[in-house]
């Protein structure tokens, strides 16, 4: 104690002295509990039990700071010291008091946000194997209006001691009122703790119309005869008090003379927080921001879909609630999934996420789920309609510019948009949320990122079979597929892809065609697709992809030369004789080389022929016939 100066001594408890102190090298303001002990025995087996709750980490218990044992020479007693947080904004006890001597009832919302607390950290000690023993109203102390911890741990060799307790009762006979009927007999477990957690409810809900002296008798009453108790809930029914309903069906369960028949923490807070009274004001508890406990949350989350749907729209501004909901329905069977989910359904998520933006790991795990959905209902039928509304493509859109640094969230975000256009009717939609624009960015900003860049091309590819690219970005579009097969050529998926996609451009587009043939920036996409087809020239469907690519390109009398001097001939000559049997690549092979033999310098006896009609630079007949220059 030398090392606290005494500020005053408060009310004694149940087992000790408890003073109000002050630190004297901090100056922090602490209570310590003195409790006198039978014998240095009796202390030193109490500070054993008691030292492993040193270690609590929970925000609504209050731990002890330090514990020691300490002689009082004036009554020549041995004493167990107690250091423990000073709450100087009192407790339950004052609260439920002060509702008496008004007769008002409590705020259902400030009862629900109070009772979160107060499970939940009982929930923890259980899971701990730990009993409190001693939970009571003036043992949840009040830190703030909306923010409560429990505190005086006790143990069993404290709450053993009947000497004690029997001078400590008759002192005060409300000490001992809250107290399971076992504990009487100094029996404690975790079922003594519901039966206590049980009377602080019945206090609360009786404070309108009981005074203190009825609700102690009614207290001492129930544990002899457990019929006084239904009168009361029958009570409260009649004046409609709020949580009436839920009062009558949880206490008789909670204040069961039979510790085994009494409900576990679990099946409390389960019927607490998914009883009508407490939905109803899950909004308005915001306010406070006060979390709702894990335990909680997986209580209220478990049974099938629709009920995770439901506690989600129930609590849709509650984080940690979507958080463990998507963890739910990802980690839920596909059979219990309900599995292809109907447009409205898919909406009725995204409006619950939308508020939820800009953190990343809701954004994820949204994400996760939107894959499974469109993904496993493509999978199951190809026909199935996907959900493609404007709602669904903006909330998309808007999570890769609330996120641009997550290359995770990047990719799935592209592959669901991938999906989506994968049955057409998206592109104006797509063009007015400036998704090119975006995915030009991403290109640029994580050209080193395989999957991020396989994802966007593979959009881009859809897209472009769609014609959502303006004529104005057919140049920079040819560019961004070449650096991406310059980045990931072994990729034969994106090589073919990008071959076809040049193609395409090149079909409308001399521009996007020149982008391909001229050098620049040190490169060429002609000497690339040399590159490539050496990486894949036992392909038959790269090499004629990439023959398809650079028949497009001869269409051009302008790139011709780019051709020649690049030895595309040489390379379309060695493919011929190497595909003999691919008829559709030697076609275009054939319409390359008889391009640049036309082109080809006339020799000296040529020169002297007479004029022939110019060429023209109309693309031949034959490619006009093939499917990708039909426009």
């Amino acid at each position: 104690m030398e090392n606290y100066q005494v500020l005053k001594t408060l009310r004694p408890g149940a087992l000790g002295v408890n003073l109000v102190v002050e630190e004297i090298e901090t100056e922090t303001r602490y209570l310590i509990k003195q409790v006198e002990c039978i014998d240095e025995h009796h202390a030193n087996r109490a500070l054993e039990e008691l030292m492993p709750l040193l270690k609590l980490q929970h925000p609504n218990i209050s731990v002890y700071h330090e514990m020691f044992i300490m002689w009082n020479d004036e009554i020549s007693s041995l004493f167990l010291c107690l250091v423990m947080d000073y709450t100087p904004h009192g407790t339950f006890q004052n609260i439920i008091e002060n509702k008496r001597k008004t007769k008002e009832t409590f705020d259902c919302e400030w009862m629900h946000t109070m009772l979160s607390q107060v499970l939940d950290a009982v929930e923890y000690l259980h899971q701990l194997d730990i009993t409190h023993r001693n939970i009571k109203p003036s043992n949840i102390a009040l830190i703030s209006s909306n923010y409560c911890k429990l505190q005086d741990l006790s143990s069993q060799a404290l709450m053993t001691h009947e000497a004690k307790w029997n001078v400590r009762a008759e002192e005060d006979p409300c000490q001992k009122s809250w107290m399971a009927p076992e504990c009487l007999k100094f029996s404690f477990s975790c079922k003594s703790d519901i039966w206590s957690l049980g009377c602080i409810i019945l206090d609360m809900a009786t404070c309108s119309f009981l005074n203190d002296t009825e609700a102690m008798h009614l207290r001492k009453a129930i544990r002899h005869h457990p019929g006084s108790l239904k009168p009361i809930l029958k009570n409260i029914e009649e004046r409609q008090l709020p949580g009436a309903e839920m009062f009558g069906f949880l206490l008789p369960f909670m204040l069961h003379i039979n510790p085994s028949d009494r409900l576990a923490i679990r099946d409390v807070i389960g019927i607490i927080f998914t009883s009508t009274s407490f939905r109803n004001f899950s909004d308005t508890r915001n306010i406070h921001r006060q979390a709702i406990p894990i335990f909680i949350t997986d209580v209220l989350l478990e049974g099938n879909m629709a009920n995770i749907l439901d506690v989600m729209q129930s609590f849709s501004t509650r984080p940690e609630v979507q958080l463990r909901a998507l963890d739910k329905l990802l980690t839920m069977p596909e059979e219990d999934l309900g599995l292809p989910w109907p447009e409205e359904l898919v909406e009725e998520v995204i409006s619950i996420m939308t508020q939820h933006e800009r953190i990343l790991d809701i954004m994820l795990s949204t994400c996760l789920l939107l894959l499974r959905i469109l993904g496993q209902a493509l999978a199951q039928d190809s026909e199935t309609e996907i959900p493609r509304s404007n709602y669904i493509i903006s909330f998309l859109v808007n999570i890769l510019r609330n996120h641009p640094d997550s290359e995770r969230l990047i990719t799935m975000v592209y592959n669901l948009l991938t999906i989506i256009s994968s049955q057409g009717l998206v592109s104006e939609e797509l063009e007015e949320e400036g998704l090119l624009q975006l995915a030009q960015e991403h290109l640029d900003h994580f050209m080193e990122d395989r999957d991020i860049c396989l994802a966007v091309l593979t959009l881009l590819w859809s897209l472009l079979v769609d014609g959502c690219i303006k004529d104005s970005q057919f140049e920079q579009v040819a560019a961004l597929f070449l650096k991406s097969i310059q980045l990931f050529p072994t990729s034969v998926l994106l090589v073919n892809n990008v071959c076809r996609g040049l193609a395409s451009l090149a079909k409308v587009s001399e521009l996007a065609a020149f982008r391909v043939a001229v050098l620049e920036e040190g490169s060429s996409g002609l000497y690339l697709l040399q590159d490539i087809y050496q990486l894949y020239n036992d392909d038959p469907e790269v090499v004629e992809n990439i023959c398809m690519l650079l028949a497009h390109l001869a269409s051009y009398k302008e790139i011709l030369p780019e051709l020649e001097s690049a030895g595309i001939k040489d390379l379309l000559r060695v493919i011929v004789e190497r595909f003999t049997s691919s008829l559709e690549l030697i076609s275009y092979a054939d319409l390359v080389l008889q391009a640049l033999e036309a082109a080809a310098p006339p020799s000296p006896e040529e020169e002297l022929k007479p004029d022939e009609e110019p060429e023209s630079s109309e693309v031949s007949p034959q490619l006009q016939e093939d499917p990708i220059f039909q426009t």
